[in-house]
């Protein structure tokens, strides 16, 4: 993007995920979905004749949903891991998806957002029932909405009503302060009074991680660096600085499209400060696996904390058929029976769902474009259940 002009900034809210229509970025690669669709080179995890279950399931997200590029990483219960990729890494150059290349982890920066506070209500810092002004007194006011009647409680479940501000960001490609996206939000009435029902909003998010800095003092990157990161041993996962629009470490690039009709841009180089707190995170498949592994197996939370986390309620509007969130954590029904628990995210040029099981399963599949459509979901989603159930 540098020396580019920026167009058409205009995030909203979306299912399962932080963002809907966003940016196209500075540069066009010409390369029509039908090009796509052939020749695209993959790379198996074994040397098998016939690709196995998750390669195909890789292999058919490429050819089916236009992605330019898809990764995965696997572990089994004996906690054995492989990783898969297929398509292109680089429409420009034709190199291919580096093997678990790090992407834009979006809404699943959710989740270690909601580890943090409820780490911090394990030290006594804090409640799950304390309201937002126990700790932003008078910061929250709007139509309909009032510090004094949320809880932290009503932000990590999404039953706050709190409106979603990135829906009614600008159009332009910037830097965006945290407490400018909370003041974007509570310029529009609330969705619902406090607890009455359910909706997924970025706003929770966004004011959680500004009552983590009221609590410890510190940033957030560096609460959930010390916290989290460096604690499971999170090699490839960061918070990227202010103003970072760099991806760290080998990656593949990420794209969008504004419609069938036209080309692909290359979005990889992005501010990511919208989404902070609720979608900001870098980090690869094979490091969500261990971090959502770590995190089921009591690694980072007490038990009761993690009982918290793991109590839910309906979001089948957001995760589909049967889906129920958490603090933070969502869980849907496998095929094969029982239950998958973690988050997916979306951001600019990346789409990510992963899935632990609690006997130890893990999966994490990324493609590099967002998804539109709900087949196109629905067939990354089933990805991850492939992979979990084969």
């Amino acid at each position: 993007m540098r020396g580019q002009k920026r167009r058409e900034f205009r995030p909203e809210s979306r299912r399962n995920g932080t963002w809907r229509r966003v940016l196209p970025a500075a540069v066009a690669v010409a390369v029509a979905i039908g090009a796509l669709a052939l020749g695209l080179p993959t790379q198996p995890a074994a040397s098998d004749a016939r690709p196995d279950a998750v390669q195909r399931s890789l292999n058919a997200l490429v050819r089916d949903s236009g992605t330019p590029g898809a990764l995965a990483s696997v572990k089994g219960r004996e906690g054995r891991g492989r990783t898969y990729t297929a398509g292109i890494g680089d429409l420009a150059t034709g190199a291919p998806v580096p093997v678990d290349g790090q992407v834009r982890i979006g809404s699943n920066t959710k989740t270690f957002v909601a580890v943090v506070v409820l780490q911090l209500v394990a030290e006594r810092r804090a409640s799950l029932d304390d309201s937002v002004d126990t700790y932003l007194p008078g910061l929250v006011r709007g139509e309909g909405i009032d510090g004094r009647r949320i809880t932290l409680r009503q932000l990590l479940q999404h039953t706050s009503g709190l409106p979603e501000y990135s829906s009614h960001l600008g159009d332009d490609v910037r830097y965006y302060a945290p407490r400018e996206l909370l003041a974007t939000a509570l310029r529009h009435p609330a969705e619902f009074a406090p607890g009455k029902s359910w909706k997924y909003s970025n706003t929770n998010y966004v004011l959680a991680g500004l009552i983590v800095q009221k609590i410890t003092g510190h940033p957030l990157a560096d609460e959930i660096d010390r916290r989290i990161i460096k604690r499971v041993g999170l090699r490839h996962t960061y918070f990227p600085a202010p103003r970072d629009a760099g991806i760290r470490e080998p990656h593949p690039h990420g794209y969008y499209r504004e419609s069938a009709k036209t080309p692909l841009r290359d979005i990889t180089e992005i501010d990511p400060s919208w989404g902070w707190a609720a979608g900001q995170m870098i980090s690869t498949n094979s490091d969500l696996n261990r971090f959502f592994t770590a995190l089921l197996a009591g690694r980072l939370l007490p038990a009761e904390q993690l009982a918290e986390m793991r109590t839910t309620v309906p979001a089948e509007a957001t995760f589909g058929p049967g889906a129920r969130y958490g603090l933070g954590l969502a869980s849907r029904p496998l095929p094969c029976g029982g239950l998958s628990w973690g988050h997916g995210g979306s951001f600019p040029g990346y789409e990510t769902r992963s899935g632990v099981t609690d006997d130890g399963r893990a999966a994490s599949v990324a493609v590099t474009t967002q998804l539109t459509g709900a087949a196109a979901r629905r067939n990354l989603e089933r990805a991850v259940d492939t992979a979990l159930c084969r």
